[in-house]
């Protein structure tokens, strides 16, 4: 078949859903069909261009197109008699981050008229999907909630998982992620005040702005924590994350309400436990508390308790990763479900 993944984009912004897209691209043709990525830009801010940018997909008709693979808001509102949904997650500022510190938006008249706009579209628009998937139950969950739509949990693979190892329980714990509030590593920043044994914290990730990377960078200088925290600023070539995974005492991924998360597979792939949060989200479908990982409220005192657990008992950090490792490969999270489920 000829496919379009249809996604949207911002410039020069790289997260999650553009390496599934990208990794969906390439196992499609390893499969024999022909697949492109087709990217729609996309602005939120200010609020009152986000209409323009829903008709804009509307719009948009793919010629020589079997079948349309939709990811995310507003993409999937592009027109193709053969799409499937597969969902990384709706414009959650109207849904499930509307009462939250994360919104992004004033409850103003403008933006209720929006938020209802967005909603009644997707009400629409969805149902008329034959087929839909999402990457987490947690996704499912919202798309349940808010729209009272179902849909089957399909969750993304790791590209080459056979390529993360453990070299060692170094003395770090690694968290990477792209550096942005609502992944909270001024969190993790904050915790190793408290952390007693001499564990320290590697953050990997390009900041989503200047000001992101200013406030963690100040939280650092605040605490007195330069030789504690080191902060690696850039996007890190796929050798160099599998090396600082394979060396690390354990992972941490503490967003909050995240739709799903390769760190959780990276982690337990690399036999390391991970450390997540209550209020996470995706993590959670992976973490069992005190079996391959823990999970903890999010507080400073918290994480840096279970960072010190992990420290001074080597023995629990590697039992833990094991048995984070036989839990994944029993997920059995794998491309070629995934292709046949996306191409049936």
């Amino acid at each position: 078949m000829n496919i379009a993944i249809v996604n949207n984009c911002v410039p020069f912004i790289k997260g999650g859903a553009e390496f599934l897209a990208d990794g969906l691209r390439d196992r499609l043709a390893e499969y024999g069909h022909r697949a492109m990525v087709v990217k729609i830009p996309f602005a939120w801010d200010p609020p009152s261009r986000i209409p323009e940018h829903m008709l804009a997909c509307r719009l948009l008709r793919l010629e020589n197109i079997d079948r349309v693979i939709a990811l995310k808001f507003p993409a999937y509102y592009i027109h193709h008699p053969d799409k499937v949904l597969w969902l990384v997650h709706q414009f959650r500022q109207v849904y499930d981050l509307w009462d939250t510190p994360y919104r992004g938006m004033a409850k103003s008249p403008d933006c209720l008229r929006i938020r209802d706009s967005i909603t009644g579209s997707d009400n629409d628009f969805l149902g008329k999907v034959k087929k839909r998937y999402a990457i987490s139950k947690l996704v499912a969950g919202r798309l349940r909630k808010f729209n009272n739509l179902d849909s089957t949990v399909l969750y993304p693979p790791l590209d080459e998982p056979q390529k993360y190892s453990c070299t060692e329980y170094g003395d770090y714990v690694f968290y990477p992620s792209r550096i942005v509030r609502s992944k909270r590593q001024g969190l993790a920043v904050e915790s190793m005040k408290y952390v007693r044994s001499s564990a320290k914290l590697v953050i990997a990730g390009n900041p989503d702005s200047k000001a992101e990377l200013d406030h963690l960078e100040a939280t650092v200088r605040k605490n007195n924590l330069g030789e504690r925290v080191r902060i690696i600023s850039r996007w890190i070539s796929q050798e160099e994350k599998i090396s600082l995974f394979a060396g690390a005492l354990g992972c941490m991924f503490i967003p909050y309400d995240e739709d799903y998360g390769y760190v959780s597979l990276e982690a337990f792939y690399s036999h390391k436990p991970l450390i997540t949060c209550t209020d996470s989200g995706g993590p959670l479908e992976f973490v069992d508390h005190k079996i391959n990982g823990f999970v903890v409220d999010p507080e400073p005192k918290a994480i840096a308790g279970v960072i010190d657990d992990l420290f001074m008992n080597r023995s629990t950090a590697e039992k833990m990763g094991q048995a984070g490792h036989e839990k994944i490969r029993a997920m059995d999270i794998t491309w070629h479900k995934t292709i046949t489920k996306l191409t049936e």
